[in-house]
């Protein structure tokens, strides 16, 4: 029975109560919890009630890739996900995506979602994009980051092959790691919602949208030759 971590990272959140209760809510009980507080001076005493349940670790303020990183390097399940603390898995999010990973053989899986707003009600219809083939899957990514970080599974052995977050990018560190991915393995789309994504003024999305779309840049700069290259091989097989 195939173990899964989830690792969560926090800073200052009022929500991780909440977060925390949607990973035990789980109906897959094959399941880590790795809290990482990144020097967190808030809201700390939420965790309280959950420490005898989960891996906690606290750590200096070094950003959400590091959080990240740290969760993963600790993790001792066969397959990854994380939650941010702001957010919440619907309660069969892990048991829908494994039986999905395990029947496809996928190593890299994301799932639809919904968002919700400041008390939980959803807001927006289902949010997921799985272009119809690799090829339109390839000119997607090369545009933009298409999928939502909480929504996402890994197995293991993908980090071991292409290593972790790149701790230098403080917002744009998911689409660095799916792009790499990406030149690697098979992306599988779970269409089922599975998560909830929660909107509100604080998110770090909305606080530095500037410093995201620069750091976009950099990561489309960064992968431009690698992608263009996938793209012509994809173009080539379909010939």
């Amino acid at each position: 029975m195939s173990k899964v971590s989830i690792v969560v990272p926090f800073y200052n959140c009022p929500y991780i109560d909440k977060a925390l209760e949607s990973l035990f809510n789980q109906t897959y009980k094959n399941i880590e919890i790795i809290v990482v507080n990144d020097g967190s001076t808030l809201y700390s005493e939420k965790i309280v009630p959950f420490l005898d349940k989960i891996i906690y670790i606290k750590k200096e303020n070094g950003g959400t890739a590091s959080a990240l990183n740290t969760g993963i390097n600790n993790a001792t399940g066969d397959y990854v996900c994380w939650l941010s603390s702001d957010d919440i898995f619907y309660p069969e999010k892990t048991e829908i995506q494994l039986e999905a990973m395990v029947r496809e053989d996928a190593r890299f899986s994301y799932t639809s979602y919904y968002c919700i707003d400041d008390n939980g009600e959803i807001i927006t219809p289902i949010i997921g994009i799985y272009p119809p083939n690799q090829l339109e899957l390839i000119k997607a990514m090369i545009r933009g980051n298409i999928i939502n970080g909480c929504s996402v599974m890994i197995h293991r052995k993908v980090f071991e092959l292409i290593g972790i977050f790149d701790e230098s990018l403080l917002y744009t560190h998911d689409y660095d790691l799916w792009l790499r991915i990406l030149q690697n393995f098979k992306f599988h789309f779970v269409p089922q919602p599975l998560l909830l994504y929660r909107i509100h003024t604080e998110m770090g999305s909305k606080k530095h949208e500037g410093l995201i779309k620069m750091e976009n840049r950099l990561v489309v700069n960064r992968h431009h030759a690698k992608m263009k290259q996938l793209l012509v091989n994809e173009l080539r097989k379909q010939q």
